[in-house]
């Protein structure tokens, strides 16, 4: 029963420079972009620690979300030497989506999460955790041991590559066309229909 408007992630108009400019990046900076709770299940000390192998001042990651481990990551982050904003809670996720490089969701557990569905739906290259819900979405991207930095930092190297972020986006955003909300909608009346 979990569907996408599809059309809502796709913003055309959308000034990407002017966006990363606010967001306080240059034009040439990759933006890895992750949106959850701040929480040790959604698990994004392992993307910091995946980053720092690659020692590349041009990747910055963001989080949109709020919780209890903002002041570890960023202490963690710190240490590292990776470049990390903790962005709070957001109205604006649609343009973050169509402003970020990569999508970094790393969670321990989740069901079929509507948060990957929607970076998938805005044409991001995915790098994920290897659990229940993600296997059934990601093709177009990278599945990780949620605890395995050296694997986060291996799939987000790749996507380093616009080439291959721009074809593992394309992929993703054709593959929620099965979760396109008037077909699920459509599936759900009829599930309910024969009730």
């Amino acid at each position: 029963g979990v569907g996408i408007d599809q059309e809502k992630f796709r913003l055309e108009d959308l000034d990407i420079v002017a966006k990363k400019k606010e967001l306080g990046l240059g034009k040439d900076d990759l933006l890895i972009l992750s949106v959850g709770e701040l929480n040790q299940n959604k698990n994004q000390e392992v993307i910091i620690r995946a980053i720092a192998r690659l020692n590349n001042p041009n990747i910055h990651y963001m989080v949109a979300g709020k919780g209890d481990k903002g002041q570890y990551l960023e202490k963690l982050a710190n240490e590292l030497g990776v470049n990390l904003k903790l962005l709070g809670y957001r109205t604006d996720i649609v343009e973050l989506l169509n402003t970020a490089d990569i999508f970094a969701f790393p969670s321990f557990r989740e069901g079929l999460s509507v948060a990957l569905m929607e970076a998938m739906a805005s044409g991001l290259p995915c790098v994920v955790s290897r659990i229940r819900g993600n296997v059934d979405l990601i093709k177009g991207g990278y599945l990780c041991e949620p605890d395995d930095a050296k694997a986060f930092s291996k799939g987000i190297q790749s996507l380093l590559n616009r080439k291959q972020r721009f074809e593992f986006g394309e992929f993703n955003r054709q593959m929620m066309g099965k979760f396109n909300l008037k077909k699920t909608n459509k599936i759900m009346r009829l599930i309910y229909e024969r009730v």
